[in-house]
């Protein structure tokens, strides 16, 4: 019986900062389908993967080179995990921006290959700068992981910061290419990486930001989180059979009742559900988001036990990274294929690559309940170890500063455990506090900045990079959305928290279509100047009811957008005008 196994480190609970060795299984199931033969209508010849290993790389084969877009050209005229796996970053770090930029290929290296070490040029409005994004499965980090990554940006003066993402994992900025040699050094003796955190390659696995600690959590998912992680990037060092995927492709394991992960938005959600008492997952595919489409998660009517994540995951990779189209870059996320196939037709080549070439059906013994008010994780809350507490900080927009990522790593080390939590909100959680230094905590300066009681419409406030780094970027992001929100807050007081996303162009790395109220960035016309502008969107919903938003208006000036979202939460979210509140007092 084949079997599937890998190490990793899972952090320890309360009171101690060392970590222990866990392992997982991964072994065939017991209860079977018969084979499937492929997809049904679909010509033999489609089935054909389109990819081969050439000297330990994936590549696509010459006869479906015809009408593929640019990232798969510079993919083809140079592997970009060379740079990683065969320590081309050396070389290239030696050489001056001015050398790089007399050549097509190494210029390609700075603006494309690079990504796939975690390296982002940000050539339009930093040139010469790069965001840095590690891998930090389940957004669980250390201290020592902190001050480390505090070290590194404190260095590049006002270009230095770093933000928490949506995909719960950090992201810095500021370095520059002659530093990347030793700031990778300096990751691995941290037990960090950056490896495959962009471009084609599976992105952060997300998980239940308050895992092993949740009174009510159905799983601990770090231990799978940490597996997936492990395996996707062979423990750190590089792996090419999932490194020239068609696009992006995310994945999330569910822990909790509460969806923190957004199982909707990933390529893979892992569900958890029990089978003939035996604990596993059911499954979900396609999610995404992109320009031109958002397509909700769909049930591939399977069924894994706990210990198979990894053989269905391969499987379901390498059907999307052989099949997957290469053509138009806007339709080459997996949903699109599992179109082309059908959901039969797309599970069929995921059996086929299963070890055994078995897959179960789905089971009907969900775990997650239908009905289940989404907890907020923001304040003070018991962890289910008797005597301990976390207290969940709202970090403005995600924005952390070098001084105060070494100030998080001291209170993570004085009151907790050495440990600090990412959420996919852009927020962090202090786990594993006696509950004695609680009232201490609360009194430290740097929760006046990242408060656990923060306004409402603060609570739920999400924003990308926006245009300040990022040359996608239509408009900025992170000091309007605080700007626009504070004089909302100052308008009208509302009943609830109201999720406000901001996104600066249609990639929407802002995930506006799951927020309340969106807004993505746009160009747009106000008394016939060109303006920066929003389209908003309204109605996204998250937890046991998720539903993507939809638009609400377009081309809207951000100078109008303070009356139309003060209208909006008094219409539709029950806020009251703030003077109308007073005047009842």
């Amino acid at each position: 019986m084949s079997s599937v196994s890998l190490k990793f480190l899972a952090p320890s609970l309360p009171n101690s900062n060392r970590f222990r060795l866990t392992r997982l299984h991964a072994t065939p199931p017991q209860t079977v389908v018969p084979p499937a033969s492929g997809a049904v209508g679909i010509e033999v010849e489609r089935l054909e993967p389109r990819v081969e290993e050439k000297e330990g790389y994936f590549v696509l084969k010459e006869k479906f080179r015809q009408g593929i877009n640019p990232q798969e050209k510079v993919k083809i005229e140079k592997e970009p995990m060379k740079l990683f796996m065969e320590n081309g970053i050396e070389e290239l770090s030696k050489m001056s921006l001015e050398e790089i930029e007399k050549s097509k290929l190494t210029k390609d290296d700075i603006d494309m290959r690079l990504k796939w070490i975690g390296l982002f040029h940000r050539r339009k409005h930093h040139y010469g700068r790069f965001m840095m994004r590690l891998k930090l499965p389940n957004g669980v980090t250390t201290s020592a992981q902190t001050r480390y990554l505090a070290s590194v940006i404190k260095k590049y003066g006002k270009d230095g910061c770093a933000d928490v993402t949506t995909r719960q994992n950090w992201q810095i900025r500021g370095v520059v290419l002659p530093d990347v040699p030793e700031i990778l050094k300096g990751l691995e003796e941290v037990g960090l990486t950056s490896l495959q955190s962009g471009m084609d390659n599976v992105r952060n696995p997300v998980g239940n930001p308050i895992a092993g600690i949740d009174p009510e959590e159905i799983v601990d998912t770090r231990p799978y989180t940490n597996l997936l992680s492990q395996y996707i990037t062979a423990n750190s060092r590089g792996n090419p059979a999932f490194t020239n995927l068609p696009r992006k492709w995310n994945v999330c394991v569910i822990g909790s009742h509460d969806l923190y992960e957004h199982p909707h938005i990933n390529d893979l959600a892992f569900m958890p559900a029990t089978k003939n008492r035996r604990f596993g997952f059911n499954l979900l595919v396609g999610g995404f988001f992109s320009p031109k489409r958002c397509a909700e998660a769909i049930p591939l009517d399977a069924w894994v036990p706990g210990d198979d994540i990894l053989p269905v995951c391969k499987a379901i990779l390498e059907a999307f990274r052989d099949l997957g189209t290469r053509g138009n870059r806007q339709k080459c996320r997996m949903m699109w294929l599992i179109d082309e196939l059908g959901i039969e037709g797309f599970r069929a080549e995921v059996v086929k690559r299963m070890p055994q070439q078995q897959l179960e059906r789905e089971s009907s013994e969900d775990l997650v309940r239908k009905q289940w008010e989404r907890r907020d994780y923001l304040g003070i809350h018991p962890q289910k170890q008797e005597g301990y507490s976390f207290v969940g900080l709202h970090v403005p927009v995600g924005r952390v500063q070098a001084d105060e990522m070494d100030e998080l790593a001291r209170l993570a080390d004085e009151y907790g455990s050495g440990e600090l939590r990412l959420t996919v909100e852009q927020n962090i959680i202090i786990p594993n506090i006696e509950n004695s230094k609680i009232e201490a905590l609360l009194k430290e300066p740097l929760l006046e900045r990242f408060s656990p009681e923060p306004p409402l419409l603060m609570k739920g406030l999400v924003a990308c990079t926006g245009n300040q780094f990022c040359g996608q970027a239509i408009i900025e992001t992170k000091a309007r959305s605080l700007k626009v929100t504070e004089e909302v807050n100052r308008q009208v007081s509302v009943p609830r928290p109201v999720r406000m996303h901001w996104t600066g162009c249609p990639n929407t790395c802002g995930q506006v279509q799951v927020a309340d109220i969106g807004f993505m960035g746009c160009m747009t016309r106000k008394d016939g100047k060109v303006v920066e502008g929003a389209d908003v969107f309204l109605g996204g919903r998250i937890g046991s009811d998720s539903h993507l938003g939809e638009i609400y208006k377009k081309g809207v000036p951000c100078d109008d957008l303070v009356p139309l979202v003060v209208d909006l939460l008094i219409d539709q979210f029950g806020a009251v005008r703030r003077e109308t509140e007073e005047a009842e007092d």
